[in-house]
């Protein structure tokens, strides 16, 4: 029998790789649409996003069955806006309902809202909005802070630790975020493409922290001795950027912080994910923060 044919917008990034994997583990056949080169020995048919040839797209995607998307931008950089990310998924969806993909899985984000100060939060709210009046067979699914080997937040958060004797909390801390593994979430997307029915849900780890405690079990994790201190938001956001200036690299945006602070990344639905975040990050500490993990590097150069 034919295995079946998903594709995966980003399977060489980071979400997506551990979906496409998951995939080809169970029997598929898994094509992704990238703007990377396709590593060696790689198992995965690679083809161009092709945003603006809307029919090499939907050759693309034809005869696939279910189509994971995964692609968004972090934060925008000269042409990369969330605008035009919002147009290129539209493009997608249309592409795939032409080419006859039977289901789309999306991914977005906790506490979507297009009355939304904040872009991101705002253009996710949009995305889901076209999706579910498009009339295609959909799962939507919304993780909070996504944890695992490739994560940049959380391995900066280590690489500042082991650093710095100082680690600067934005205001009081007491925010809270309720992080998800990258292998729980992969899990949660790839069972809900085998279900034909429309759903919306939170993809949540099982324990929720507030900030400060967040960056204590990484600094215990990782062996460092950096104190805590706090500082108003615009201060510890200046020197964030100081260290972004030194790295060459975007450490954290202004509206990044906002929705962390605005208890953006958790929710109240129960926790599909079952990896601690506790336990991983002490399982993994001596690998956290050995070295900086550039967003601009993996996303914006070459």
């Amino acid at each position: 029998m034919t295995a079946p044919v998903d594709v995966v917008t980003g399977a060489f990034g980071y979400t997506g790789r551990y979906i496409a994997e998951r995939l080809l583990d169970a029997g598929h056949s898994v094509r992704t649409l990238t703007s990377k080169q396709p590593p060696p020995g790689t198992r995965i048919e690679a083809r161009p996003y092709a945003f603006d040839r809307p029919d090499e797209l939907v050759e693309s995607l034809r005869g696939a069955r279910t189509l994971y998307n995964t692609y968004w931008v972090r934060f925008p950089r000269g042409d990369v806006t969330y605008e035009r990310a919002v147009a290129n998924s539209s493009v997608l969806f249309a592409a795939a309902r032409k080419a006859g993909v039977e289901r789309i899985v999306h991914v977005s984000v906790t506490n979507p809202d297009e009355a939304s100060p904040l872009p991101y939060f705002r253009g996710k709210a949009v995305l889901e909005r076209e999706l579910r009046e498009s009339g295609a067979s959909h799962a939507i699914v919304r993780p909070t802070l996504v944890f695992g080997r490739e994560d940049i937040l959380v391995n900066n958060i280590a690489w500042i630790l082991r650093r710095l004797p100082l680690f600067v909390v934005p205001g009081d801390g007491r925010y809270r975020v309720q992080p998800v593994y990258a292998e729980d979430l992969a899990e949660i997307c790839v069972e809900l493409g085998e279900h034909r029915d429309d759903v919306v849900v939170d993809a949540v780890g099982p324990e929720t922290y507030n900030f400060e405690e967040l960056v204590r079990l990484v600094r215990d994790a990782v062996g460092s001795r950096a104190q805590m201190v706090h500082a108003p938001p615009g201060l510890a956001f200046a020197l964030g950027g100081v260290i972004g200036r030194v790295v060459g690299d975007v450490l954290v945006t202004r509206d990044e912080l906002r929705g962390l602070m605005d208890d953006l990344l958790v929710s109240g639905a129960p926790p599909l994910g079952q990896t601690s975040f506790r336990g991983w990050v002490d399982a993994h500490g001596s690998e956290l923060g050995r070295a900086y993990a550039s967003e601009l590097a993996r996303h914006y150069r070459g």
